[in-house]
Order: structure tokens, then sequence, then C-alpha cells
């Protein structure tokens, strides 16, 4: 027994060394990205004297004057919230509070704490706890009232990412729908904004400390209904918006108690209810922050400086916590409270796209990088398969293998398409389906236009540049930035904020309903149609229930693709040394 041990944990390391984030040798990134991000860094000061009064908005806690940019005014870095630092740390965001004042706009707030990463550009920004910042768009060319806003909440993994990220600057967006209001928000992420400490000494006053960041989310959305008509917009009208786990967000706010009325449309970009975790499974990095930092109460950890806590999140981060499905902020039930109308009265479009899991052939590139990312990424996920495969009961064991069956390809292509279908895509249209049923309105799409690698196709995040009018932002794209696709795209988006229906003169969008699903494909050829992928919809669907979401900091390393990665290790290594031998034998003859 104690010899199995030791080989499980002998394969468990080598397969960390292949899968687990080398932080050290690739953290740092481009240069050039850093360079260009942090030069974007200023801090909004207090105004004394004479301001720009055309470009200054009263707002609940101060005027904001902003800058002006070929007739587009951008107003960043504005608190919605009172800084969640001191004892406010771990708590429920507080509005900020009203005041006089003028200020500055000019600078986006601090990223939330996160350690750098080359794929997350926003994460080169300054950071802080002090954070809960937001950022407006508005064509001054445009006066009229009333505005259709749309909010937009960044993605990384609930643990990276910040509106800094040039990605997500408003300028050319707005620049070219002038009746469109853009606002991106930063919140806590992490281990700052999502991790459960009920369960620590003195915890009982952080039973929300699961689901802070969208709490967060909640806050900001307030911050706009309050202040939003100020700026032209119609609080009446706001559409709120986000990819990955940006997406997973606005899919989960409709859920929670008094945000109705905070928004009236939901785009979920390759995001939906599954990028959760269960209690369970939160209990995880609260347990790794408790030993990492040595404290055992929350008095100790609310004492931590952000230094430490910054120097913490640089070994925890990789194991950041999903929102909780913990009873209290969040349903433990998402689609049965979709199914049952939890999110009645808000229009839904939602979408994914063809290759999302490939994203991570990309990332794994940068996790290993004595390896290239396709060989790091062919050899993990039938790691993560495996481990998967174990919850499932023998009915679901046959469905799956029913859905690989379906597949063409290597090992690699058909679990890819497993995780495609059960991370991604029938959980989004799941949820489109019981919120159908509800009388909803509601729209889907499947985006399948690739980037320029091909390696990795219309991966995780491809869309991000159409949707912001950005071709200039190749992070994701390459040089395969296609102009009429994205023409439609922001149209379609920018009309379903308006009125919700994403239709345009040229491509009407039928509704997806549970019968006919109907989905607009969003790649050269654009158009609606039925039912896409019905076989593995029908194969994936009693799978659900798992949540899958990604979590691959919790597997286990005893299965046997580890196994096989040791075994192929072993001989690399054997193969490596025979050839030694045999050179320095030579080379003594």
């Amino acid at each position: 027994m104690l010899m199995k041990e030791k080989k499980i944990r002998v394969a468990g390391i080598l397969f960390i060394l292949l899968f687990t984030s080398l932080l050290t040798a690739c953290g740092a990134g481009s240069g050039g990205e850093k360079d260009r991000v942090a030069c974007l860094y200023g801090v909004n000061q207090p105004i004394q004297g004479s301001y720009d009064e055309d470009h200054a908005v009263k707002c609940r806690n101060g005027t904001f004057v902003g800058l002006a940019e070929e007739g587009v005014v951008s107003f960043k870095g504005i608190p919605y919230a009172e800084p969640p630092v001191g004892e406010r740390r771990w708590k429920a965001p507080v509005p900020a509070a009203d005041r006089d004042g003028l200020f500055e706009a000019y600078y986006y707030g601090c990223a939330p704490i996160q350690t750098e990463w080359p794929s997350e550009p926003g994460s080169y920004y300054p950071q802080s706890e002090d954070c809960l910042r937001l950022n407006i768009w508005v064509n001054e060319k445009n006066d009229s009232e009333a505005k259709p806003v749309m909010v937009f909440f960044h993605g990384g993994s609930y643990g990276w990412g910040s509106t800094a990220d040039p990605m997500y600057d408003g300028h050319d967006l707005v620049h070219k729908y002038d009746d469109l209001i853009l606002v991106t928000v930063e919140f806590r992420a992490g281990i700052l904004g999502f991790i459960d400490l009920s369960s620590v000494e003195g915890g009982q006053d952080y039973h929300e400390s699961g689901n802070l960041g969208l709490l967060d989310q909640k806050c900001a959305l307030e911050w706009v209904r309050d202040n939003i008509a100020a700026f032209g917009g119609d609080p009446d009208n706001v559409t709120i918006c986000g990819e990955s786990s940006g997406a997973g967000s606005v899919s989960l706010l409709p859920l929670m108690e008094g945000t109705q009325g905070l928004f009236r449309r939901v785009i979920a970009e390759s995001g939906s209810v599954a990028l959760t975790y269960s209690r369970e499974e939160c209990q995880n990095l609260t347990e790794m922050l408790l030993a990492e930092t040595g404290c055992a109460t929350m008095e100790e950890l609310t004492g931590l400086s952000e230094e430490e806590l910054k120097s913490v999140n640089e070994k925890l981060n990789d194991y950041n916590n999903f929102p909780e499905r913990d009873g209290i902020i969040l349903p433990e039930d998402l689609y049965g409270a979709y199914r049952e109308g939890g999110a009645d009265g808000i229009d839904l479009l939602i979408g994914t796209n063809a290759d999302e899991v490939k994203y991570w052939v990309w990332e794994m590139g940068y996790t290993v990088p004595v390896l290239p990312g396709r060989l790091t990424y062919a050899l993990a996920v039938p790691v993560m398969y495996e481990n998967n495969e174990r919850r499932f009961s023998e009915d679901e064991k046959a469905d799956a293998q029913a859905f690989l069956a379906m597949q063409s390809g290597s090992q690699t292509e058909k679990l890819s398409e497993f995780y495609n279908e059960t991370l991604f895509r029938i959980p989004a249209m799941q949820q489109a389906a019981f919120h159908a049923e509800r009388g909803n309105r509601t729209y889907a799409y499947y985006w399948t236009y690739p980037c320029a690698d091909e390696r990795i196709g219309a991966c995780h995040a491809v869309e991000l540049a159409y949707v912001f009018n950005h071709p200039e932002v190749t992070i994701y794209t390459g040089d395969h930035y296609n102009e009429a696709l994205a023409d439609a795209v922001q149209e379609m988006w920018v009309n379903f904020a308006r009125t919700g229906d994403p239709s345009t003169d040229r491509y009407k969008w039928a509704p997806y309903d549970s019968t006919k699903r109907n989905t607009m494909v969003l790649g050269a050829d654009i158009h609606m149609e039925s039912d896409i992928k019905a076989a593995q919809r029908k194969a994936i669907g009693p799978l659900l229930h798992h949540y899958f979401n990604g979590n691959y900091m919790q597997m286990s390393f005893n299965v046997p693709q580890t196994y096989r990665i040791a075994g192929l290790l072993a001989a690399v290594i054997a193969v490596i040394i025979a050839l030694s031998l045999y050179v320095g034998k030579r080379r003594k003859r």
C-alpha cells in the first residue's frame, strides 16, 4: 500500500511539472505588453481651481471630469464603492458615500490583486485591494437623452483580468455607435473576491465571502442606476454583458436577491451558470490560504498587509475559486433557478465558440514553457477526463462514450469537443432553453470564425476584438480579422442593447426555444441553423448536473493517464541516458 501511494506521488509530481504554472519562468510575460499597459497608469486627483466644465458630470459621490478624444468622452476610475480595505476586507461592498468634490476621471483605477500573466494584459496594470472603480464612454456628438447602456464585466477565471486591458477600451465602439454608453467595471477577484471564510474561527460575519466579486458587480449596477442619467444614459435600458467568467457573472446576477430592476438584458459570451463551485469545492482554497499564511482566525487574516496578500496570491492564484453555490447569495441549483423563473423578465443573448477549450493549447505554452503548448495540452486533457469520468454513473459513462464515438480525429480532438460541449455550449443552451420556456425573449449564437492559428481555431475569447471594434488588438485573432463579421456582430450586439432584438436589416435572428433551438452561426457565412449538433446535446444533457467547471487544480493524479505520462517521461530520460552513454563510448574510441 505504501509503495502504491509512493508511485502515485511520484507520478503526480511528474504531472505537475507538465501542468501547473511555472510562474517564475513565464509570469513576467512580454516586456512590450507590460510597457503598453503600464503606461496607461495614473492616479486621479481632486481638482482645485478651473476645470473643463464641458466634460464634467455631477454624480451622487462627486463631480467627475473626463477626457475627450475624437468626440468620445471617457470617465475612468470612478469609485462606486468605499475601498474594501481594513475592516471591510472580505466583506460585502459598501456603496460610495454621497459627497461633494471635484475629481479627475482620467485614469483607470487599480487592477484587483492577481498574478501577472501574458494572456491577461490587464494583470500588468498596478494592483491594489482598493480597486472598486468603473469607467464610462459617451459620444458627445449625440446629445440625445436616455441612451442604451451596456455594462461589461471582464473575464479571467474569476482570478485575473482588469478593465485596463486595451481590449476593453470602449472608445472605438462608442465612436462607431454614438447612441451607446459603455461601462466597464472592476471587481474583486481571486482570494479577495471568491473565497468561503465562513468555516474559519470568527467567520460567522463573513458568510458572503464566497461571492464578493458578484456583490461588487451588483453594487456597481446600483451606482449605474443612480447616476447614469447624468451621462445621458437610460437607467431603465441597461444591458449587462461579459465574456468567460464575465459571462458566468451576468448569468448569475439575475438570480441574486436585489438585482431586479438593475438591468433589462444579458449578453453572455462563452460562459454560463456552469462556471461555479460547490461549497465543498470552495473549501480547498480556504485551507490553502490558512496553511500558506499560518493564520487560524479571521482576526489574523484581516491583519495581513496588502503586500503579504500579494505574495500569498502569487502562490494561490492558480487555485482560485469560481462563484459558490452557497444557498445564500446564489441558489444551490442554478439550472433549476432558471427553470423556475429566477431570471424572468430579462432578455437573454447567449452563445459559445466552436473551439473554446483549444484556447488552453496556447495557455499551456505559457504554463510549461519547456514544452510546446499542444503537447502539454494533449498530455493533460485525458487526466481531466479520467477524473470527471469517476463521477459518472454507469449510464453516464455510456453517454460519454457514445459522445466520444461520434467524434473523428485523435483522442485529443475528441476530448476537446467533449469539453467544448460540457464546459461551454450545452450548459449555455440548457440555460437558454429553460429561460425561453418561461416566455422570456432568448437568442443563441455559435461562433465559428477562427483566429489565425489553425491549431486553436475559433477558440475562447476570439470574438472579443470583434465586439469591442479592436482589429489592432491581435492577442486572440492574430492577423485573421474579418471586418464584415465585425460590423455585423457589433450591430447585432448594439441592436440587442437598444431593443432586445439583435436582428439587423441584413440578418433576421430568430429567437431560441427548446423545440427549434434556432441559433445564429457567426462565421465566414452568417446564417441561422436549428438545433446545432443535436445528437451531441442529447448525449451530454444527462451529465450537466455535475456542473463541469474546469476545476483542474483539484484533480487526483491517481488515474491511468498520469502513469502513461510518467512512463513516457521515464522512456525519454532512458533514451537520453542511453544516447549519452553511447556518445561517450564513441568519443573514448
